[in-house]
């Protein structure tokens, strides 16, 4: 296994002219993480044989089934996309996640329109398209998101956080050692604790193994446990907490000055005034000046690359 992240991209986010106007579609997120992953690219339509340009297809519930369908031929490619699905997604090996078409009745992962019947139907409800959903169905341990969504700041940094974190358990779970998934969970107890305190002590007796269970039954538990614990991003109430627990470490070594000034840090995150990476760096810089050697190895302070962090944000 490779050390960059390996992440199954939509081709037409930068890589090919395979929209179905034949256009490319130029993302800053995904053309900056490039340096930092491996992708794989891949276009479900073309590569069904719908070709580019060409005309589009939409989701459609026809006898309470969903179908694949194309208005200007009338014909439908359910067959061929699923067949698609089950190949392509069977062959994919040593995937850490992925970055899909947002709205694309093939890739998307939500929001993808769903119409009722043929014809000028009306949209019945919105849903995954046919191979996001089937992304979804196979690998949901996995951080998978949408372009649009990762313009997010909140959306875009709990992806890269949950990228790097199971890709670091994933070389855990190679080594076959419980010695090195027990320093994996510690180096990692206040980043757990900020995504969710009960999640974290979940985690925490899996690890404990008073079954004594095998080496793979464990990782099998923690792998599942760690996949609920990122499920969503974390609330900046959980991250306060967090940070607040390491601060308790040092805050007697510090004056009434340095610990009001820490707390102001904390204060004006909540207000969403600064960045996270305000306080966190402030406190990380106590942990350097005082060495402590339990703190300094926290997954915490750069839970992925530094050259990756960017603050800015659509609110979307």
């Amino acid at each position: 296994m490779g050390n960059k992240p390996k992440i199954v991209v939509s081709k037409c986010l930068g890589f090919a002219n395979c929209r179905y106007n034949g256009d490319v579609i130029h993302d800053d997120f995904v053309e900056s993480l490039g340096d930092f992953v491996e992708y794989i690219t891949l276009c479900p339509e073309v590569e069904i044989g719908l070709g580019t340009p060409r005309k589009p297809i939409r989701l459609i519930e026809e006898d309470e089934k969903l179908e694949v369908y194309q208005p200007e031929s009338e014909k439908l490619f359910t067959k061929e996309m699923k067949e698609y699905n089950d190949r392509v997604l069977d062959g994919l090996e040593d995937i850490d996640g992925f970055i899909l078409k947002g709205r694309s009745p093939s890739c998307g992962i939500k929001d993808v329109k769903v119409y009722n019947g043929r014809g000028k139907a009306p949209v019945l409800r919105k849903d995954a398209g046919v191979f996001g959903g089937a992304v979804l169905e196979k690998f949901p341990h996995l951080p998978i998101e949408e372009e649009g969504r990762l313009t997010n700041l909140k959306i875009r940094e709990h992806f890269l956080t949950k990228l790097y974190t199971m890709k670091r358990f994933k070389k855990i779970e190679e080594t076959g050692t419980m010695k090195n998934l027990v320093k994996f969970h510690a180096d990692n107890k206040y980043l757990f604790m900020a995504y969710d305190q009960n999640h974290s002590r979940a985690l925490g007796k899996i690890v404990a193994n008073h079954e004594k269970l095998s080496f793979e039954e464990v990782a099998q538990k923690y792998k599942e446990g760690l996949s609920l614990a990122l499920l969503n991003p974390p609330k900046y109430t959980n991250y306060i907490n967090s940070l607040m627990h390491i601060f308790g470490y040092f805050s007697k070594e510090l004056n009434e000055e340095e610990k009001r000034f820490i707390l102001d840090s904390f204060e004006k995150y909540r207000e969403e005034k600064v960045h996270l990476s305000v306080p966190v760096n402030l406190l990380k810089s106590y942990v350097l000046r005082f060495k402590d050697k339990n703190l300094i190895n926290q997954t915490i302070w750069d839970p992925f690359p530094d050259e990756l962090l960017n603050i800015s944000d659509t609110g979307k």
